[in-house]
């Protein structure tokens, strides 16, 4: 059985899928991501999809579970590298690929989980009011 491997830079946790997504492949990412956002207190994650040159309903699929994954454990997801085709073909399919946040590459999605990062900072440190103001 193929592992993606997880690597941490920072607080973010960088996924580079380098191979195609079987369905085992898949749930051994999820756990094994999710078991590394634990054990290290990440609060981004980073998927790397440079490499596929197809991503179907199901690779779209995991990466929406990902994020969800993530995002119950306190960490922000970015897929970065998506070719224009992989994105051409995900609006063909309906993909919405919801609570995933885009970027062209790496350094622009670390940029996003930084400035979500300096966002939530900004709300906790305030007042509850600024909180009230942010999300009305």
């Amino acid at each position: 059985m193929e592992r993606v491997p997880v690597l941490k830079i920072g607080d973010i946790l960088l996924v580079s899928i380098q191979v195609d997504m079987s369905d085992q492949t898949a749930v051994t990412l999820q756990e094994d991501l999710a078991e590394r956002i634990v054990a290290t207190g990440c609060h981004g994650v980073i998927i790397d999809i440079t490499a596929l040159d197809i991503v179907d309903s199901f690779v779209g699929r995991m990466l929406s579970t990902i994020a969800s994954i993530s995002r119950v454990l306190d960490a922000e997801t970015v897929v970065v590298g998506m070719r224009p085709a992989v994105a051409i073909t995900l609006v063909e399919l309906g993909l919405s690929l919801n609570g995933i946040r885009t970027a062209l590459n790496v350094e622009r999605g670390m940029e996003l989980i930084a400035a979500a990062r300096a966002d939530e900072w900004v709300l906790t440190d305030g007042d509850e009011d600024a909180e009230t103001t942010a999300t009305t």
